[in-house]
């Protein structure tokens, strides 16, 4: 089950989030996850990231932030966005939102 989000609820709805997952796409097409602290100021997110977080996101800008429930019973929060490298930093604008969970049986 989805819910959208609309792009300025974002603040409110990551109160409840405080971290979550960067993933990008490798020159391999594998996907590469970095687990870190939620920091959304001015409608952007910015991630201290490491050499191959920075490189992937440099090279395929489209990326997924996916930020895990508290339990199997909660919503996850799903963020599409574009990202920038800056110095030690992935920058991420969001351009979609979705809140989700597993439909589970009972």
């Amino acid at each position: 089950m989805s819910i959208k989000v609309p792009l300025d609820a974002l603040p409110a709805t990551l109160a409840a989030y405080p971290w979550c997952y960067l993933l990008t796409v490798g020159d391999d097409q594998r996907a590469h996850s970095l687990a870190v602290p939620t920091v959304f100021v001015d409608g952007r997110f910015t991630i201290p990231a490491g050499r191959t977080t920075r490189a992937n996101a440099g090279s395929r800008s489209t990326v997924a932030l996916v930020f895990p429930p508290a339990s199997g019973h909660d919503y996850s929060l799903i963020i599409d966005g574009v990202a920038e490298v800056d110095d030690e930093h992935v920058v991420v604008v969001p351009t979609g939102a979705v809140m989700h969970r597993p439909a589970l049986p009972g």
